[in-house]
């Protein structure tokens, strides 16, 4: 090879990595903008009710669930989130809690204060904090499921995803995602893998804003959605009479046990998933979204 082309691939590099991590600053600077203002409304308001709550009979809220310890060697993503990214491990680990035990899902996770009463873990993190981390492992991004004119299940990297907790007894625990879900139809662990389908953006006409639509909440999904983050790649309906799998209740931890989630790309040849497309169609699929949603040359950058 020239030297000049792998200057120039270097400065590729090095152009889509600043993109990155421009698009990254100016996505966190939103988030901790959009935190700050309900919680400052609430500070007033709670200040303004003090002495009727203090006279309120109503039972108090439980305390919230004891973090895990944050995880050696990996990097934090965000101060306001528990995210981090482990190159040397190639994982990225985000940390929650157990949100629902019993009934259907629609996912296996969603992002904090979106879809839990459908989904068996809430996760305290932003979904592009944790598309950005996997992009940076080396994952690449598919597209979700498309509907018309005909059904296409969601390709992309397979994602391992795994859980860890500690038992009441400090007893600590490891086990995959699919073990927490079982299938209606064959009363067993779900089969299927999860694959990087990536999401897409969307801009608000009238203001111009532009947001990536997994965090909706559909961040690690069961049932697919054309906004999904990671979905199953085999038609799997998200009406509620179709719903093809439910909590795995004898599985799963107590309500608000705090969980640990271990995402980790599949690298090997042959193992993107049953749904995962080439190298060419998932980044086509990318470029489409992106392009339908007014996404900018710096956001197309952080879904390559």
């Amino acid at each position: 090879m020239k030297r000049g082309t792998l200057h120039a691939d270097a400065a590729a590099t090095v152009i889509a990595t600043l993109a990155t991590i421009v698009w990254l600053a100016t996505q966190s600077l939103q988030v901790r903008a959009d935190d700050a203002a309900p919680k400052e409304a609430a500070g007033k308001a709670a200040a303004k009710n003090a002495n009727a709550a203090a006279t309120d009979a109503a039972p108090s809220k439980p305390a919230p669930a004891q973090k895990l310890p944050e995880p050696k060697g990996a990097k934090r993503l965000s101060r306001d989130y528990d995210v981090w990214v482990d190159p040397k491990k190639q994982v990225v680990i985000v940390d929650g809690q157990v949100s629902l035990r019993e009934g259907m899902l629609e996912m296996f996770a969603c992002t904090r204060n979106t879809k839990e009463h459908e989904s068996v873990v809430s996760a305290n993190t932003k979904a592009f904090l944790v598309h950005a981390a996997l992009l940076s492992l080396g994952a690449e991004t598919g597209r979700p499921a498309q509907f018309v004119p005909k059904y296409r299940p969601p390709t992309g990297t397979e994602i391992d995803v795994t859980v860890q907790w500690v038992d009441e007894h400090g007893k600590e625990h490891t086990a995959k995602a699919q073990d927490w879900i079982k299938d209606i139809n064959t009363k067993k662990t779900m089969a299927h893998p999860f694959v990087f389908a990536g999401s897409s953006f969307w801009t608000d006409e009238e203001t111009g804003k532009k947001f990536y639509q997994a965090e909706g909440g559909d961040f690690i999904c069961v049932s697919n959605f054309s906004t999904a983050m990671l979905d199953v790649p085999v038609h799997s309906s998200q009406a509620n009479m179709e719903l093809a799998f439910e909590a795995f209740t004898e599985r799963i931890p107590p309500l608000g046990a705090p969980v640990r989630l271990i995402l980790q790309p599949k690298k090997e040849a042959g193992s993107r998933g049953q749904g995962a497309g080439s190298k060419t169609e998932g980044k086509q699929g990318e470029n489409d979204a992106a392009k339908t949603s007014g996404a900018t040359k710096a956001e197309r950058n952080v879904a390559r």
